[in-house]
């Protein structure tokens, strides 16, 4: 059930929360907060693949990670 669940609740880069990114596996604190400056930087992800953009994200970390979040737009308010 929890592999199941887990197919369901990916977790959108453009909204994530440090402590989210956190909590994905092979990112700590550091990586988590240079996630949140490309997002704040470049005014959010525009694909995944972005992630590749990144200091400490290497292409066997990104392929890891990719499984587990998505890029959805931000409404905006």
């Amino acid at each position: 059930m929890k592999a199941l669940v887990t197919l369901f609740l990916l977790l959108n880069l453009n909204t994530a929360t440090l402590a989210e990114l956190d909590r994905l596996p092979g990112v700590g604190p550091v990586l988590a907060r240079r996630i949140m400056e490309f997002r704040e930087r470049k005014g959010g992800f525009q694909r995944v693949e972005d992630l590749l953009a990144i200091s400490g994200v290497s292409e066997k970390k990104w392929r890891e990670l990719r499984t587990l979040v998505t890029v959805l737009p931000v409404e905006p308010n």
